[in-house]
């Protein structure tokens, strides 16, 4: 980060470590899913394309990140277990949930042809997700009995529903007439309901009733031949779909010695589940309320992904520009964010003192925007970037940090522009001088020369050093490089010429414009941004 004097509103945020030797378990749904599905024409009560694309995203998760040893999913959720020795983030809560449901929401964009090929994907999808922190494996075990437990009686009210829907239609006054009659009855009530149907509830698909278990073991792959063409085996740690009528029973945990070595042993099987236990799950982290709260979403390793993809230095336009258009959607999917800024791989979005979106719960408001942010972003890959492939699905990861006071949050916003001012004068120089050497086998020595050449000079040298070697003036680059992106919405109503709506904005339209906010004079000029309903 750059040295300014407004550093100070780094003090503001919290230290969120989830501490030894809790065991982590992140549990991401599907945000207004029922919509999703219903838009998507999803098949009722259950329909396997989906299941398995979620099965699928699950996969591709544990893949991605070592540490998580165990999933479990029905439905639109899925729940991830990590080792009980992992450090993964530090073990920072915001950190890990965020990232978490970003991936899975791009894995999920990047996937959807696979499991739809003849359905258009009608917009983007975004996942809420939470840490559920488990003090021991029994605590762990609980828990997964809990949401199996879940899965079924879920599955089975549904069945139950669309059955008697489909028999005697979807009218409002039939829908409502089903919902009373299946309210309070028990499990065998339903089953003899859906048996008087010859539906036999016990041979519908495990994936529907169980829900699905993934788990890293160890098999044997074929990793080449030898000269005589014999296969050579080694033994792989691989990720394997399991689908079990108890995933917390003590004979399924423990027979895997996968599981019980990095999670840990299930002494007994589990009874009754205690109230208190699942209300310790469903406990969330609120944020103070009146406050100014910023959520700071930053790209995951995009230095990498910039290289993969072949990201022009120091600055690529078109990429700010996805970065911005996805800035939009998320301020026109959230009323109560007022403003947004962004530089290079991050997006700073401030919502007002007032929001009570997710009541607060920083876990949620967190992933959704940041798994919002991410599958716009493979959504919309192709609008600027036609002719280069999306190599593999981004990510990002996002806290939730809370401001008292205006003032202080007009600091942090300067704070971030300051930053992207330093940056991208040191970027701008570097890359001009690494450039100089057109071998690119010596790019690593001339990166080398490089940060030597610019170590300890202030920005008149650095300005110098563009006009002087390579005559450039750095007032003159682009402002969406020097001054970063701001996200609001205008308060000017559109202008009517006989009767005509003429070239200006719409009154609430979400607008990209690249201006110093450092300066207070932008925000007296503009006082209905952060005051915007």
């Amino acid at each position: 980060m750059a040295n300014s004097k407004y550093e100070y509103v780094k003090s503001f945020e919290l230290e969120d470590e989830v501490m030894f030797p809790n065991l982590i378990v992140v549990r991401i749904d599907g945000r207004d899913f029922s919509r999703f599905s219903q838009v998507h024409k999803f098949k009722k009560p259950n329909d396997e394309a989906a299941l398995n694309l979620m099965n699928s995203c699950s996969a591709a998760v544990l893949e991605e990140f070592p540490d998580i040893i165990f999933a479990y999913g029905y439905s639109d959720e899925y729940s991830f277990v990590f080792k009980k020795t992992s450090k993964f983030y530090q073990r920072r809560a915001s950190k890990i949930l965020s990232l978490v449901a970003s991936f899975f929401a791009a894995v999920y964009v990047t996937k959807w042809k696979e499991f739809f090929p003849q359905r258009k994907l009608e917009y983007a999808p975004s996942f809420s997700s939470k840490i559920v922190s488990c003090a021991t494996a029994e605590v762990l075990q609980v828990y997964l009995a809990w949401r199996q437990q879940d899965c079924h009686a879920n599955n089975q009210y549904e069945t139950c529903f669309w059955m008697l829907v489909n028999n005697r239609g979807k009218t409002k006054t039939i829908i409502n007439e089903i919902r009373e009659l299946l309210k309070d009855t028990q499990k065998q009530q339903k089953n003899e309901l859906l048996f008087e149907n010859d539906i036999n509830y016990k041979m519908l698909p495990e994936l529907f009733r169980q829900g699905s278990c993934l788990f890293k073991t160890k098999v044997e792959e074929t990793v080449k031949h030898d000269e005589n063409g014999n296969p050579v085996k080694r033994l792989r740690r691989k990720a394997v779909f399991v689908h079990s009528v108890n995933i917390a029973g003590r004979s399924f945990w423990n027979e895997h010695p996968s599981l019980y070595n990095d999670i840990g042993h299930f002494t007994k099987d589990i009874g009754k589940i205690e109230p208190d236990f699942v209300r310790s799950f469903q406990f969330e982290n609120k944020l103070l309320p009146l406050t100014w709260v910023v959520v700071r979403i930053d790209g995951c390793h995009f230095h990498r992904f910039s290289d993969v993809h072949e990201f022009e230095k120091p600055n690529d336009e078109q990429a700010l520009k996805l970065m911005n258009s996805c800035a939009v959607a998320v301020l026109e999917e959230f009323e109560d964010i007022l403003f947004a800024y962004g530089v290079s791989d991050e997006y700073s979005f401030v919502l007002k003192k007032e929001s009570e979106l997710y009541k607060r719960q920083s876990s949620k408001i967190i992933s959704a925007i940041a798994s919002l942010f991410t599958s716009t972003y493979v959504i919309k890959w192709r609008d600027f970037f036609p002719h280069k492939e999306l190599k593999y699905p981004p990510s990002f990861d996002g806290r939730a940090v809370c401001y008292p006071t205006y003032e202080i949050l007009l600091d942090y916003l300067a704070w971030r522009q300051v930053d992207c001012h330093i940056n991208n004068q040191y970027n701008t120089c570097f890359w001009m001088l690494v450039n100089e050497s057109k071998k690119p086998e010596a790019e690593a020595q001339a990166r080398l020369n490089a940060q030597a050449c610019l170590k300890g000079t202030q920005t008149r040298e650095k300005m110098e050093l563009l006009s002087r070697e390579f005559k450039i003036e750095y007032n003159s680059l682009p402002l969406i490089f020097r001054m970063g992106s701001s996200v609001f919405r205008l308060k000017e109503a559109a202008a009517v010429e006989n009767g005509v709506v003429s070239g200006k904005k719409l009154e609430g339209q979400v607008v990209v414009d690249h201006c110093n906010i450092i300066e207070r004079c932008f925000w007296e000029e503009h006082p209905h941004i952060l005051s915007y309903s």
